[in-house]
């Protein structure tokens, strides 16, 4: 009996926006945890029709600093859309709430502003501990919102309106 292949069910994405630029800026705190919803993500893209090799990736130090260069980068008029990522964790001080939501309106803001869309990985969880459950725990969780990152990207990309300013 013939095998099928999982890419039969992949409806690539049309032309114009199979080869749109994405940025990915990611934080650099917990990069160990970030960088598993950047994987997955990248994976997802590109069984979904994307070419992986059209996201350019971009480190900043944390999660305070995405909005900034998710503006630079909007500004530039290079990119069909930005994705972002980072976690915030509670380290016993009120200060990963400010932090967190500072850095969720920016993004908004931006893609306001810039009519680019932004795609958010940035996580908060109640709570975080730095044992290695946790750890696992949370590399695994930011492996589905990487893979649910890139299905929402795909959506967005596909959208004609969206489509037609490419």
């Amino acid at each position: 009996m013939p095998q099928s292949d999982p890419n039969d069910n992949v409806t690539p994405l049309p032309a114009g926006i199979a080869t749109s630029r994405v940025a990915f800026v990611q934080a650099n705190w917990h990069k160990e945890i970030v960088d598993q919803g950047r994987e997955a993500f990248l994976d997802a893209f590109e069984a979904e029709g994307g070419d992986r090799a059209r996201v350019e990736i971009y480190d900043v130090p944390g999660s305070y600093e995405i909005p900034l260069q998710a503006k630079l980068l909007a500004k530039t008029g290079e990119f069909a859309a930005i994705v972002a990522a980072g976690f915030v964790v509670d380290g016993g001080i009120y200060r990963h709430e400010f932090v967190a939501r500072a850095v969720l309106n920016g993004l908004m803001k931006v893609q306001l502003e810039t009519e680019v869309p932004i795609l958010s990985m940035v996580l908060t969880p109640q709570q975080f501990h730095g044992h290695s459950e946790h750890v696992r725990f949370f590399q695994d969780h930011f492996k589905i919102k990487g893979t649910e990152a890139a299905d929402a990207l795909v959506n967005v990309l596909k959208d004609p309106v969206r489509a037609k300013a490419l």
